[in-house]
Formats: structure tokens, C-alpha cells, sequence
């Protein structure tokens, strides 16, 4: 009787499983579903598209619109593909990241360890700048890259995304750090090693899962961003999000619906890409104690 009760349940739970993968999986399809269609679409000519089935495979494959929205043909003074621009998001978000990672590792290593009169506070402004919407800093920060002679530049850019991810990588490491055992950093004391023997020798090396969430976060939030690439680059130096909007809003006469659709895929590789690779490492992050405190 007991064993009949337990292969029951054993049935049941198995069963209960497959309808809750069945239904995850049908929440997957649909949420992929724009994805594929762009997908499909950028790979038909534009007769298939204005003239017929935007669902429909391809009659004809052609990877003509991928070629075309990379393309780097002049029209007057500025590229129209999106190649140089895509350029331009790499040399912007790499070093944004890797600075604003640093100098946050660096905070919350200070903010935890090395805790000072009035070091809540600090933290308590740097927690709130993470709320501070977009649009208020627009006019400061237009005025100080004004001042430093680097408004519409690259260098700007960089400079606007590492002070506006301080905040967040502030918070991540903080947290994070708050649970590395604090005897660790007094013992190293103790044997005469000095602040920054203790950061590069114990705390960094211990930091992988956070140094992972720190990176993700801000390297989809810079290459996603829109609003600060269309206020503070200009012509060539404009990050791959904005010369998107310029391809799709050129277009005159019939829409190239394929082109743009490869274009958006062009523009949400990389970050696609980055949660593919290291979603992972995002989600151990995450559970190592980055929402923790």
C-alpha cells in the first residue's frame, strides 16, 4: 500500500513538472516571438516583407540588409552603416565599465573596512544617486563636459556613464563586502599590509560573482542607453543606440523594414551576448550577497 501511494506521488509530481515547464515554455515562445520575426524579416528582400507574410519564412534567404545596415558608404560628411558607430559603443562602455567597477570596488571596500565618522551618510548620497533620474543631470553634465572642452566627444560619453555607474557599483560591492569576514582585513593589518595590499590581495581576488554583476549591469546599461548618446555626442562620435534611430528615421520613400530589423538585431547582440556567456555568473552574483544589507 505505501509503495502504490509513493509511485502516485511520484507520478503526480512528475506530471505536475511537465505542466510547468510546458507553461514556462510557452511564456518563452512568447516572449521570443518579436525576436524571431525580426530575425526572419531581416533576412527577406523587401518585396516579401511590404508585399506579403512578415511570419512566413523567407522565399528567397538574402543577408543583403545585414550588409547594408553595416555598410560604411559616405553621404556627405557621416557613415550611414552602422559599423563605426558600434566602434564608437565598444570604446565608450569598456572603459566606463572598468572604471566605474574599480572605483565602486574601491567604495565599498572603504565603506565596509575602512569605516570613517560620517561614512553612512557618504554612502547614504551615493545610494541615491542610483534614483536620480536621467533627465535632471542632463543640463549639469552638459555644462561641465562644456568646461573640460570634451561636449560631443567620446571621451565625454565615458565620463558621463563612469560618474552616473558609481552609485550602482557603489551599492553592489558594499553589500557584498559587508559580508566578507572583517577578521580577514584586521589579521592582514596585523602582519603589517597597508590598504591597497589589502584590497588587490584579498578583497579583489575574493570578488569574482560581484565583479560579474558589476560589469553586467553596467555595460547593458551603457550600451542600451539612448538619452545621453543623443545629448552629449554629436556626427561620428555617436554611440551605436543613436545611429540606429538615425538609420531607421533617414529612411525616405518605402521603409527598409528588413534593413532596420538587422540593424536592432546589430544593436542588442552584444548585450544578448554578454547574458548568454555570463548570465550565470550574474544570478551567483546576485545570491553571493550583492542584494544582501
Amino acid at each position: 500500500m505505501a509503495v502504490a501511494s509513493a509511485d502516485t506521488a511520484i507520478r503526480t509530481s512528475r506530471i505536475t513538472r511537465a505542466f510547468i515547464y510546458l507553461f514556462l515554455l510557452l511564456f518563452a515562445l512568447f516572449y521570443l516571438l518579436p525576436f524571431g520575426i525580426m530575425l526572419v524579416n531581416s533576412l527577406k528582400p523587401l518585396s516579401e516583407i511590404t508585399g506579403g507574410n512578415m511570419i512566413a519564412l523567407p522565399q528567397e534567404w538574402t543577408i543583403a540588409p545585414w550588409l547594408s545596415a553595416w555598410s560604411t558608404a559616405q553621404i556627405g560628411v557621416e557613415p550611414t552603416g552602422l559599423r563605426p558607430y558600434f566602434i564608437n559603443s565598444l570604446v565608450m562602455a569598456v572603459p566606463a565599465v572598468v572604471l566605474s567597477t574599480v572605483v565602486g570596488a574601491l567604495n565599498g571596500y572603504v565603506l565596509t573596512k575602512w569605516q570613517f565618522r560620517g561614512s553612512t551618510i557618504i554612502f547614504g548620497l551615493l545610494l541615491f544617486s542610483c534614483f536620480i533620474p536621467f533627465q535632471i543631470v542632463l543640463i549639469p553634465m552638459a555644462r561641465i563636459l562644456g568646461l573640460l572642452d570634451i561636449a560631443g566627444t567620446t571621451p565625454g560619453l565615458i565620463l558621463v556613464h563612469f560618474v552616473y555607474g558609481i552609485g550602482f557599483t557603489t551599492l553592489y560591492f558594499r553589500n557584498y563586502y559587508a559580508a566578507f569576514p572583517t577578521e580577514l582585513v584586521r589579521a592582514a593589518q596585523i602582519d603589517g599590509a597597508g590598504f591597497f595590499q589589502i584590497f588587490w590581495r584579498i578583497m579583489l581576488p575574493s570578488s569574482g560573482p560581484i565583479i560579474a554583476v558589476s560589469f553586467i549591469w553596467q555595460f547593458t546599461n551603457i550600451w542600451n542607453d539612448f538619452l545621453f548618446g543623443a545629448s552629449f555626442a554629436s556626427g561620428g562620435s555617436a554611440p551605436m543606440t543613436v545611429a540606429l534611430n538615425n538609420l531607421v528615421n533617414s529612411s525616405t520613400g518605402v521603409r527598409e523594414y528588413n534593413v532596420h530589423f538587422a540593424g536592432a538585431i546589430m544593436a542588442a547582440a552584444p548585450t544578448l551576448l554578454v547574458y548568454i556567456v555570463a548570465g550565470r555568473y550574474f544570478v551567483r552574483g546576485l545570491m553571493a550577497g550583492s542584494v544582501k544589507g
